[in-house]
This record gives C-alpha cells, sequence and structure tokens, in this order.
C-alpha cells in the first residue's frame, strides 16, 4: 500500500515554503555571476518579449531585486508562479488591485502559497499591471497521480511537450535531481512522477506567459524559482517549442554564488536564514523504496 497521499502533502508544503532551496549538491560555484543589477543588464531584459526572474523562494533580497526590475522595465503584464489562473482572473477584473488592499491580496494568496507574504516588495511593484497565474493547483497536483500531466494540462499538451517521453539519460537526471531536492527522502517509485510534475510546472507557467503576451504585448514579466528559469529547460525550454520567435531573458538568482542550469546572466545575493528544509521528511519518517 503506498504512503504517497499523506507524503504529497508533505511536498507540497516544503516545496512552497523553501525545498527550492536544494541541497548543496545539486548546486555549483558560478564563474559568470554578476553581483550587482547594472543599466546594461535592465537593457539587456528590455530587449526581450518575456523576462523570466528566477529566485530561490525564500529569499528576501531576490524579491527585492525582482521589485526593483519591475519598476524598471514597466513590463505590460505580470505572470506568478505563486498565483493560480483562477486567482489572477480575479486580479484582473480589478478585484484588490487598489493600494491599500496590498495586505488583501497577500492574504488571499497565502491559501495556495504559504508564506507569499515575502513577495510584499513584488506585489507593490505590480500595483495595476495585468497578472497571469502560473500555478497548478492542489487539486490539479492531486490529480496527476491519476490521470498523468497530459490529461490534467488539456488539449494542447502534445503542443507543449508534454506527450514526448524525455531521453533516458535526462529522464535519470531530473529524477537524481529531484532526490536531492527532497532531501534523499522520495521513494524511488516515486520520482518519475515528480518530474512529470516539475514538467506540468513548466508547461502551465509558459502558457500563462503566452496568454499575456498575446493580450498585452512584450515584456511580459515572469515570476518564478530558478529551477523554472533555467534555459535548458524549465519555462523556457516549453517557450521555445511552441512560439520559437519569441525573445527570451532568463535571470538566475543565486545564493553565495551557488545555482544550478544555465541562465543569460546570474546575480547572487546571501543565502536566506532558514531552518532545515529536510526536517519536514524526518518528521514524518519517510521511508524510501
Amino acid at each position: 500500500m503506498t504512503r504517497f497521499p499523506a507524503l504529497f502533502a508533505a511536498l507540497w508544503v516544503a516545496a512552497i515554503a523553501a525545498i527550492a532551496a536544494l541541497s548543496g549538491a545539486a548546486f555549483a560555484s558560478r564563474d559568470d555571476v554578476t553581483v550587482e543589477l547594472t543599466d546594461d543588464l535592465i537593457a539587456r531584459m528590455a530587449e526581450a518579449d518575456i523576462v523570466l526572474l528566477g529566485e530561490v523562494h525564500d529569499n528576501a533580497d531576490h524579491h527585492a531585486i525582482q521589485a526593483r526590475i519591475i519598476a524598471a522595465l514597466e513590463p505590460s503584464a505580470v505572470v506568478w508562479e505563486m498565483l493560480t489562473p483562477e486567482t489572477a482572473a480575479l486580479f484582473r477584473s480589478g478585484w484588490l488591485d487598489a493600494p491599500e488592499d496590498v495586505q488583501e491580496v497577500i492574504d488571499a494568496a497565502q491559501a495556495n502559497w504559504p508564506g507569499f507574504d515575502i513577495y510584499r516588495p513584488v506585489v507593490k511593484a505590480t500595483s495595476g499591471m495585468p497578472v497571469y497565474g502560473g500555478q497548478v493547483s492542489r487539486a490539479l497536483s492531486a490529480r496527476v497521480m491519476e490521470d498523468g500531466i497530459g490529461v490534467v494540462f488539456g488539449s494542447e499538451a502534445a503542443e507543449y511537450g508534454l506527450m514526448i517521453p524525455l531521453p533516458e539519460a535526462e529522464q535519470a537526471a531530473r529524477e537524481a535531481e529531484q532526490l536531492a531536492a527532497h532531501c534523499d527522502a522520495l521513494p524511488a517509485s516515486q520520482l518519475p512522477m515528480m518530474v512529470d510534475f516539475q514538467r506540468l510546472r513548466d508547461a502551465v507557467l509558459a502558457r500563462a506567459a503566452i496568454e499575456a503576451f498575446d493580450a498585452h504585448g512584450g515584456p511580459v514579466v515572469v515570476i518564478t524559482g530558478n529551477g523554472h528559469a533555467r534555459m535548458d529547460r524549465g519555462a523556457p525550454e516549453t517557450l521555445k517549442r511552441v512560439r520559437p520567435g519569441l525573445r527570451l531573458f532568463a535571470l538566475g538568482q543565486a545564493e553565495d554564488g551557488r545555482i544550478a542550469g544555465p541562465f543569460d546572466a546570474v546575480l547572487s545575493s546571501p543565502a536566506a536564514e532558514r531552518e532545515d528544509p529536510c526536517a519536514v521528511f524526518r518528521a514524518r519518517g519517510t521511508d524510501k523504496g
């Protein structure tokens, strides 16, 4: 008998809170890290149709930098990994869009993304801009276990590459990353599903970015974790598949110069102080098998 429903709940909370800060083994020190946000870097971003601003979710410095970039770019629309499409649609309809309603916006988003209050600077910077959501809701996430990512994504699954199995070597590499990202606590049998879930999230985020671009033109800014912003996979790979003519810019945000994956540019901030992200797995006594 599988214990996955309980495990899934633990994974959801851990991933949203701080598990995006993978174990050190998943990172590499970088020689191409830029330590300052320069005018030249902003100018490079401004030339793109879609700008992906990566982050470690619980690093407040990363969100302050995102807010500065948004203020400088004045994008046509903003896509949030942290908002469901349904919540974002309410924001676009005029719900909670007054500056004095920032706290109410944050409270509403916390229901699906615990700790969303750390995004306050970004919320303020995007005030009045069209908002789109790229989050896979808990309900849809649960359906992945039963129906698969193609069914959950919908009729465009083939176009977005979700019906194509990954090459064997890439599948193995991604499963290893998922195991490291979840503190070596996942049962081996669940690793393929976690890779599928990541691919689904990339596709949902890419679809939201395309929807925003089609409605408003560029530049569209995407607020997301580094794993979804990296150029070799993540949302950029999906965007290049679906809309090869789009000009993309992917910013990675490292902690102490350490980050995984290629980006157009990388900024570095000090690592955030955080509790051990693996504690939730140890507390649940998750066993592999």
